[in-house]
C-alpha cells in the first residue's frame, strides 16, 4: 500500500513532466519492481489516457522482463504496447515527436529478442524484417535493422560503404579495396561522448594490431545539428562534424571517414559507438552495437583468419 500512496504522491508532483513519469518507471523496472511500476502506470493512464508518454514508460516493463528472462511477459508486453502505438498511429505521425517512437522500437526490439532467447530465432528474423519493410522511411529503421544485423550478420559478406563523400583526411574507399586486410569500422557521432572515451582503446588497437594489416575505418553521418542541439543544415554541420574529428579523433591519424546516412542504415547503427570487424575476405566477424574494451576488441581480432 505504502508504495501505491508513493507512486499516487510521485504523479501528482509530474504530470506536467511525463519524463519525469518515465524515469520513475524505468527505475522501478530496473529493480526489478514490477508492482510499483504497474501502479504508476495505471493512475497516469487514469488521468492522461493512453499517449505515446504513456508507451515510451510502459514499454519498459517489456524491456524488464526480457532482462529478467520472463520471456512471455515480455512478448507479451511487446504485442500489447505495439497495438497501442499503431492505433494511435491512425491519427499522428510517428515521428511527431520522440515517445511513440521509442515505445514502437522497444516493442519490435523486445519481440526479436524474447523470440531468439526463447530458442526462435528463425521467426525473430523473419518478424524483424518485416517490420522494417513497414517502417524503413522512419527513425526506427536503423534500430529494426540493428537487431537483424545482431541475428543474422556475423558471418556473412559485409555490406557497402557509401563513400561518394570525406569528411577529413583520405578520400574513403569502397571496402573492396580494402580486400586482403582486417578491417575495424568505428561508427561515431559528433555528439557522442561514448565515442569519445573509445578513442584511446581504438588507438592502443591499432597499434598492437599494425603488423596484422588492420585497418580502421570511421564513418559518421549528419545529424542535423550542432553545439548544443542547435539546428544546422548540411553546409554548417559538415565542417563542425570535421572540426570535431580533428580535436577529438585526431589520434585516429589518416583513417578514411565517409559521411552518409546510408551506412548507417545498412549497419543498423542506431547506437554510438558501434564497432564492427572485417575478415581480409570481407566477412563480418563481429557486429558489435556499444563500446568494447580493449581486451574485448583484442580477443575479437585475434580470432580473424
Amino acid at each position: 500500500m505504502r508504495k501505491v500512496v508513493v507512486a499516487s504522491l510521485l504523479l501528482a508532483s509530474v504530470a506536467s513532466a511525463a519524463s519525469l513519469f518515465v524515469a520513475a518507471v524505468t527505475q522501478a523496472v530496473a529493480g526489478r519492481d514490477f508492482k510499483t511500476a504497474g501502479s504508476m502506470l495505471n493512475l497516469y493512464r487514469g488521468q492522461h489516457g493512453v499517449n505515446a508518454e504513456y508507451l515510451e514508460a510502459y514499454s519498459w516493463v517489456g524491456r524488464g522482463e526480457l532482462f529478467a528472462k520472463n520471456y512471455q511477459a515480455a512478448l507479451d508486453n511487446a504485442a500489447d504496447v505495439r497495438q497501442l502505438c499503431l492505433k494511435l498511429l491512425t491519427s499522428r505521425k510517428l515521428d511527431a515527436e520522440s515517445s511513440l517512437p521509442t515505445a514502437l522500437g522497444a516493442s519490435i526490439e523486445v519481440t526479436g529478442q524474447a523470440l531468439t532467447a526463447d530458442g526462435q530465432r528463425d521467426q525473430a528474423v523473419s518478424f524483424l524484417r518485416a517490420e522494417l519493410v513497414k517502417w524503413r522511411t522512419t527513425s526506427i529503421a536503423a534500430r529494426i535493422q540493428k537487431n537483424i544485423n545482431l541475428l543474422s550478420l556475423e558471418g556473412k559478406p559485409a555490406p557497402p560503404l557509401e563513400v561518394t563523400r570525406g569528411v577529413v583526411g583520405p578520400q574513403p574507399r569502397p571496402l573492396t579495396a580494402h580486400l586482403g586486410h582486417p578491417v575495424l569500422l568505428f561508427f561515431w557521432a559528433h555528439w557522442c561522448s561514448d565515442c569519445k572515451q573509445e578513442i584511446p582503446i581504438i588507438q592502443r588497437i591499432q597499434a598492437a594490431y599494425k603488423t596484422k594489416g588492420l585497418e580502421v575505418i570511421a564513418p559518421t553521418q549528419h545529424y542535423g545539428y550542432v553545439a548544443a542541439g542547435e539546428n544546422a543544415p548540411v553546409a554548417v554541420e559538415t565542417p563542425y562534424i570535421a572540426k570535431t574529428f580533428a580535436q577529438y579523433y585526431a589520434g585516429l591519424g589518416k583513417v578514411e571517414t565517409p559521411l552518409s546516412e546510408a551506412n548507417f542504415a545498412r549497419y543498423g547503427v542506431s547506437t554510438t559507438p558501434t564497432l564492427a570487424l572485417i575478415n581480409s575476405a570481407g566477412i563480418v566477424t563481429l557486429y558489435h552495437p556499444g563500446a568494447m574494451t580493449f581486451e574485448e576488441l583484442s580477443a575479437a581480432i585475434r580470432a580473424v583468419r
